[in-house]
Protein backbone atom coordinates (compact mmCIF):
# COMPACT_ATOMS: atom_id res chain seq x y z
CA UNK A 1 0.00 0.00 0.00
CA UNK A 2 1.27 3.48 -0.76
CA UNK A 3 2.53 5.52 2.16
CA UNK A 4 0.57 8.55 1.05
CA UNK A 5 -1.97 9.67 -1.49
CA UNK A 6 -1.14 12.58 -3.76
CA UNK A 7 -4.12 14.78 -4.48
CA UNK A 8 -3.72 16.99 -7.56
CA UNK A 9 -4.33 20.66 -6.89
CA UNK A 10 -6.01 22.76 -9.58
CA UNK A 11 -4.38 26.16 -9.68
CA UNK A 12 -5.51 29.27 -11.40
CA UNK A 13 -8.97 27.99 -12.30
CA UNK A 14 -10.43 31.40 -11.57
CA UNK A 15 -7.92 33.02 -13.89
CA UNK A 16 -8.71 30.54 -16.64
CA UNK A 17 -12.43 31.22 -16.25
CA UNK A 18 -11.76 34.94 -16.54
CA UNK A 19 -9.63 34.36 -19.62
CA UNK A 20 -12.37 32.17 -21.13
CA UNK A 21 -14.91 34.96 -20.69
CA UNK A 22 -12.83 37.24 -22.92
CA UNK A 23 -11.59 34.49 -25.24
CA UNK A 24 -14.03 35.22 -28.11
CA UNK A 25 -12.41 38.65 -28.54
CA UNK A 26 -9.24 36.85 -29.59
CA UNK A 27 -11.04 35.77 -32.77
CA UNK A 28 -10.80 38.56 -35.38
CA UNK A 29 -14.22 38.00 -36.97
CA UNK A 30 -16.08 38.14 -33.68
CA UNK A 31 -13.96 40.98 -32.28
CA UNK A 32 -14.53 43.30 -35.22
CA UNK A 33 -18.26 42.59 -35.33
CA UNK A 34 -18.59 42.98 -31.55
CA UNK A 35 -16.86 46.38 -31.55
CA UNK A 36 -18.99 47.52 -34.49
CA UNK A 37 -22.15 46.36 -32.72
CA UNK A 38 -21.27 48.20 -29.50
CA UNK A 39 -20.75 51.39 -31.50
CA UNK A 40 -24.05 50.83 -33.28
CA UNK A 41 -25.93 50.22 -30.03
CA UNK A 42 -24.37 53.35 -28.54
CA UNK A 43 -25.61 55.37 -31.50
CA UNK A 44 -29.10 53.96 -31.04
CA UNK A 45 -29.22 55.11 -27.42
CA UNK A 46 -28.00 58.54 -28.50
CA UNK A 47 -30.84 58.58 -31.01
CA UNK A 48 -33.36 57.74 -28.28
CA UNK A 49 -32.21 60.66 -26.15
CA UNK A 50 -32.32 63.02 -29.12
CA UNK A 51 -35.81 61.90 -30.16
CA UNK A 52 -37.24 62.26 -26.67
CA UNK A 53 -35.75 65.72 -26.24
CA UNK A 54 -36.83 66.87 -29.69
CA UNK A 55 -40.44 65.89 -29.03
CA UNK A 56 -40.46 68.03 -25.88
CA UNK A 57 -39.34 70.94 -28.05
CA UNK A 58 -42.01 70.31 -30.67
CA UNK A 59 -45.00 69.91 -28.34
CA UNK A 60 -45.97 70.15 -24.71
CA UNK A 61 -48.41 67.24 -24.99
CA UNK A 62 -47.50 64.44 -22.54
CA UNK A 63 -49.21 61.97 -24.87
CA UNK A 64 -46.98 62.85 -27.82
CA UNK A 65 -43.86 62.65 -25.68
CA UNK A 66 -44.84 59.20 -24.42
CA UNK A 67 -45.59 58.06 -27.97
CA UNK A 68 -41.90 58.38 -28.86
CA UNK A 69 -41.13 55.28 -26.80
CA UNK A 70 -44.31 53.60 -28.03
CA UNK A 71 -43.33 54.17 -31.66
CA UNK A 72 -39.99 52.45 -31.02
CA UNK A 73 -41.63 49.53 -29.19
CA UNK A 74 -44.59 48.80 -31.49
CA UNK A 75 -42.42 47.04 -34.14
CA UNK A 76 -41.44 44.46 -31.53
CA UNK A 77 -45.06 43.30 -31.32
CA UNK A 78 -45.62 43.52 -35.07
CA UNK A 79 -42.62 41.84 -36.66
CA UNK A 80 -40.44 40.09 -34.07
CA UNK A 81 -41.72 36.62 -35.01
CA UNK A 82 -41.46 37.13 -38.81
CA UNK A 83 -38.01 38.69 -38.27
CA UNK A 84 -36.82 35.59 -36.43
CA UNK A 85 -38.13 33.31 -39.16
CA UNK A 86 -36.56 35.48 -41.86
CA UNK A 87 -33.17 35.29 -40.16
CA UNK A 88 -33.35 31.49 -40.52
CA UNK A 89 -34.40 31.57 -44.16
CA UNK A 90 -32.16 34.14 -45.85
CA UNK A 91 -28.47 35.02 -45.99
CA UNK A 92 -27.90 36.64 -42.60
CA UNK A 93 -25.02 38.75 -43.84
CA UNK A 94 -27.21 40.30 -46.50
CA UNK A 95 -30.05 40.74 -44.05
CA UNK A 96 -27.72 42.62 -41.69
CA UNK A 97 -26.52 44.81 -44.54
CA UNK A 98 -30.12 45.58 -45.50
CA UNK A 99 -31.31 46.39 -41.98
CA UNK A 100 -28.25 48.47 -41.17
CA UNK A 101 -28.65 50.37 -44.46
CA UNK A 102 -32.35 50.89 -43.66
CA UNK A 103 -31.44 52.48 -40.33
CA UNK A 104 -28.70 54.62 -41.89
CA UNK A 105 -31.20 56.12 -44.32
CA UNK A 106 -33.86 56.67 -41.65
CA UNK A 107 -31.46 58.24 -39.14
CA UNK A 108 -29.75 60.43 -41.71
CA UNK A 109 -33.05 61.63 -43.20
CA UNK A 110 -34.39 62.50 -39.75
CA UNK A 111 -31.15 64.28 -38.89
CA UNK A 112 -31.23 66.40 -42.03
CA UNK A 113 -34.91 67.25 -41.61
CA UNK A 114 -34.27 68.22 -38.00
CA UNK A 115 -31.39 70.52 -38.93
CA UNK A 116 -33.64 72.10 -41.58
CA UNK A 117 -36.40 72.59 -38.96
CA UNK A 118 -38.74 70.52 -41.13
CA UNK A 119 -39.82 68.04 -38.46
CA UNK A 120 -43.18 67.95 -36.71
CA UNK A 121 -44.37 65.46 -34.06
CA UNK A 122 -45.91 63.07 -36.59
CA UNK A 123 -42.77 63.02 -38.74
CA UNK A 124 -40.66 62.30 -35.68
CA UNK A 125 -42.94 59.44 -34.67
CA UNK A 126 -42.85 58.02 -38.20
CA UNK A 127 -39.06 57.94 -38.34
CA UNK A 128 -38.85 56.56 -34.82
CA UNK A 129 -41.16 53.74 -35.90
CA UNK A 130 -39.04 53.08 -39.01
CA UNK A 131 -35.88 52.89 -36.91
CA UNK A 132 -37.57 50.54 -34.46
CA UNK A 133 -38.66 48.38 -37.38
CA UNK A 134 -35.09 48.18 -38.64
CA UNK A 135 -33.78 47.30 -35.18
CA UNK A 136 -36.29 44.49 -34.71
CA UNK A 137 -35.45 43.03 -38.13
CA UNK A 138 -31.74 43.33 -37.35
CA UNK A 139 -31.54 41.69 -33.92
CA UNK A 140 -32.45 38.06 -34.78
CA UNK A 141 -29.90 38.03 -37.62
CA UNK A 142 -27.26 39.50 -35.33
CA UNK A 143 -27.90 36.88 -32.64
CA UNK A 144 -28.01 34.05 -35.17
CA UNK A 145 -24.78 35.05 -36.88
CA UNK A 146 -22.71 34.72 -33.70
CA UNK A 147 -22.02 30.96 -34.15
CA UNK A 148 -20.67 31.76 -37.63
CA UNK A 149 -17.97 34.12 -36.35
CA UNK A 150 -16.76 32.33 -33.20
CA UNK A 151 -15.62 28.78 -32.49
CA UNK A 152 -18.18 26.43 -30.87
CA UNK A 153 -16.16 26.13 -27.63
CA UNK A 154 -16.37 29.89 -27.15
CA UNK A 155 -19.99 30.37 -28.14
CA UNK A 156 -21.35 30.70 -24.59
CA UNK A 157 -18.75 33.35 -23.76
CA UNK A 158 -19.56 35.14 -27.01
CA UNK A 159 -23.25 35.32 -26.09
CA UNK A 160 -22.32 36.74 -22.70
CA UNK A 161 -20.06 39.33 -24.34
CA UNK A 162 -22.90 40.34 -26.66
CA UNK A 163 -25.07 41.05 -23.62
CA UNK A 164 -22.23 42.90 -21.91
CA UNK A 165 -21.65 45.02 -25.00
CA UNK A 166 -25.32 45.98 -25.13
CA UNK A 167 -25.26 46.99 -21.48
CA UNK A 168 -22.11 49.06 -21.98
CA UNK A 169 -23.81 50.89 -24.83
CA UNK A 170 -26.94 51.39 -22.72
CA UNK A 171 -24.81 53.03 -20.02
CA UNK A 172 -22.64 55.17 -22.29
CA UNK A 173 -25.06 56.02 -25.11
CA UNK A 174 -27.57 58.18 -23.20
CA UNK A 175 -24.75 60.15 -21.57
CA UNK A 176 -23.11 60.83 -24.93
CA UNK A 177 -26.51 61.59 -26.43
CA UNK A 178 -27.20 64.18 -23.72
CA UNK A 179 -23.84 65.84 -24.35
CA UNK A 180 -24.43 65.99 -28.11
CA UNK A 181 -27.98 67.30 -27.75
CA UNK A 182 -26.85 69.97 -25.28
CA UNK A 183 -23.91 71.01 -27.45
CA UNK A 184 -25.29 70.77 -30.98
CA UNK A 185 -28.96 69.74 -30.94
CA UNK A 186 -30.96 66.61 -31.62
CA UNK A 187 -30.24 66.66 -35.34
CA UNK A 188 -26.60 65.85 -34.77
CA UNK A 189 -27.42 62.95 -32.47
CA UNK A 190 -29.47 61.48 -35.33
CA UNK A 191 -26.63 61.97 -37.81
CA UNK A 192 -24.11 60.40 -35.44
CA UNK A 193 -26.45 57.46 -35.06
CA UNK A 194 -26.48 57.08 -38.84
CA UNK A 195 -22.68 57.02 -38.85
CA UNK A 196 -22.60 54.40 -36.10
CA UNK A 197 -24.24 51.81 -38.36
CA UNK A 198 -21.38 51.92 -40.85
CA UNK A 199 -19.19 49.84 -38.54
CA UNK A 200 -21.38 46.76 -38.98
CA UNK A 201 -21.88 47.48 -42.69
CA UNK A 202 -18.14 47.73 -43.38
CA UNK A 203 -17.43 44.68 -41.23
CA UNK A 204 -19.94 42.53 -43.11
CA UNK A 205 -18.68 43.74 -46.48
CA UNK A 206 -15.05 43.11 -45.56
CA UNK A 207 -15.96 39.63 -44.28
CA UNK A 208 -17.54 38.86 -47.64
CA UNK A 209 -14.46 40.12 -49.50
CA UNK A 210 -12.13 38.04 -47.32
CA UNK A 211 -14.29 34.94 -47.80
CA UNK A 212 -14.28 35.43 -51.58
CA UNK A 213 -10.51 35.91 -51.60
CA UNK A 214 -10.04 32.66 -49.66
CA UNK A 215 -12.47 30.83 -51.93
CA UNK A 216 -14.97 30.18 -49.15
Amino acid sequence: MADHITVPVVQGSGGRRADAAWAPLAEPLFRSLWIAAVISYTGTWMQNVGAGWLMTQLTTSPLMVSLVQAAAAVPVFLVVLPAGALADLVDRRRLLLFTQGWMVVASAALGVLTLLHAVNPLVLLLFTFLLGLGAVMNDPAWQAITPDVVSPARHASAVALNSAGFNVARAVGPALGGIVVAAAGSGWSFLLNALSFFGVILDRKSTRLNSSHLGI
